[in-house]
């Protein structure tokens, strides 16, 4: 996959923690996984590696409560575990609902996608366009998104001739929203979108690549729904528990049900300036999961305050870890260098309060969680240390450990995951794995 390229190509004193070797997605790994996933991903091995480690079976429950694409959730299904996701960004959400819904026919999936391939493709040819060769003539009646959504998305993040397909594409599928194989046939034109239609790139940052003047669609399309129908063969006559996957904020979890939880296998937003909605933000907004900016602000709203364009007036979740000194200081070093520095943009001014936002929602998660875990559930939770604000080091890990401490946990440990190159400074920073316990 192009979103793993440029970590595959990083090296490190110690290979068997860089990010390419301890990151990859592996060839055998790929059934389930490849319908569509985030940049940003931990490695189903990883999971796979906790799975073994905490013992389970069968018989539990496995609770991801930061889910986006749903890496832990298909690695519990195939273990044959019950599995429940939770995700705020209605996008990531879906995805995760998708590739846990392995109850569809392959057949009917293959053959109504060819059906509306055959729809689409007939309609570009009646305007002249032939989607399998690049468009070189003049056409002044292509397909656009709206004024307000197309300053939703990054700018030139796909190019006119394949947004027009696609929306062609999309408005033929449109039509079939009843239908079981719907979703299925929308998560493919997502990840054909951002990994084979748009001009995106991955460094992990999201970027524009020199723009595409025409690239196929509906071929790329057929594609990602072969991939579907490949693995949903692969599991066919077989029996697997169902996943339940909310669209909700992990910092408020009534959603759950109280004692249920056997283990936690998660990574949540690291504090940073990454505005994780915009990793996914062509294929919300060209396929209707965020329409307007008051969407994706509401969207945003219910997100862990990891970056200073998700925080919003009335933002109080710094109160849960006032008393915390650690925390306190790496803030107030924040803000100390940002006046040193004379960095006086608004954004900027945020780095300290998003600092404490960040670790007080992580603080209100671990609360709350605690009434739906089992007496003696095991958690991990993949973070990473962190320079961007101003290059002041927060470790991440540690950090959670003793905010989960004062809850009541138990730290077991903290594992070294892999090592990281920081784009600042250009040292190796830990990715690391905190592994807790809840007493009861």
């Amino acid at each position: 996959m192009e979103f793993i390229q440029s970590q595959e190509n990083q090296e490190s004193k110690t290979p068997e923690l860089s990010n390419g070797r301890a990151n990859k997605l592996a060839a055998q790994d790929r059934a389930f996984h490849d319908w569509y996933r985030f940049v940003l991903s931990f490695p189903p091995h990883l999971v796979r590696d906790y799975i073994t480690k905490f013992d389970l079976n069968e018989k539990n429950t496995v609770l991801d409560p930061f889910c986006g694409t749903g890496t832990t959730l298909v690695e519990v299904k195939l273990a044959g575990m019950n599995a429940v996701g939770l995700e705020g960004n209605p996008f990531p959400h879906f995805a995760s609902s998708v590739k846990t819904d392995w109850n569809l026919d392959a057949d009917l999936l293959s053959t109504h996608a060819q059906k509306i391939a055959s729809e689409a493709s007939s309609i570009l040819k009646s305007q002249g366009i032939d989607d399998d060769f690049p468009f070189e003539k003049e056409y002044k009646n292509l397909k656009v998104l709206s004024p307000e959504a197309e300053k939703l998305i990054l700018t030139n993040s796909i190019s006119p001739f394949p947004l027009h397909k696609s929306l062609v594409l999309f408005e033929i599928l449109k039509q079939h929203k009843d239908e079981p194989y719907y979703r299925h046939a929308l998560l493919a034109l997502g990840n054909a979108l951002v990994f084979k239609i748009s001009n995106l790139h991955f460094g992990p940052e999201v970027g524009v690549k020199k723009p595409k003047t025409d690239v196929p669609v509906i071929s790329n399309w057929l594609l990602e729904v072969e991939k579907m129908t490949k693995d949903l063969r692969q599991i066919a006559g077989k029996t697997y528990p169902d996943s339940k996957i909310h669209l909700t904020d992990a910092r408020s979890l009534d959603v759950l049900e109280s004692s249920s939880i056997d283990a936690v296998i998660t990574s949540p937003p690291y504090p940073n300036e990454k505005d994780y909605t915009r990793t996914t933000r062509l294929e919300s907004v060209l396929l209707g999961f965020i329409n307007n900016k008051e969407e994706l602000r509401e969207l945003k709203k219910t997100l862990i305050r990891s970056n200073t364009r998700g925080i919003y007036k009335g933002d109080d979740d710094d109160q849960w870890v006032a008393d915390f000194p650690e925390i306190q200081r790496i803030a107030e070093e924040i803000e100390k260098r940002r006046i040193e520095l004379g960095k006086d943009s608004g954004f900027e001014k945020l780095y300290s309060k998003a600092t404490k936002l960040y670790f007080g929602g992580m603080a209100k998660h671990l609360s709350d969680l605690r009434q739906a875990l089992r007496p003696g559930a095991k958690l991990a939770y993949v973070v990473g240390d962190q320079a961007s604000y101003l290059r002041v080091m927060i470790r991440t890990g540690q950090i959670l450990g003793d905010i989960a401490q004062k809850l009541g946990y138990e730290l077991v440990n903290i594992d070294l995951f892999r090592t990281r190159l920081a784009t600042a400074t250009k040292e190796q920073l830990r990715e690391e794995v905190v592994i807790l316990k809840w007493r009861g």
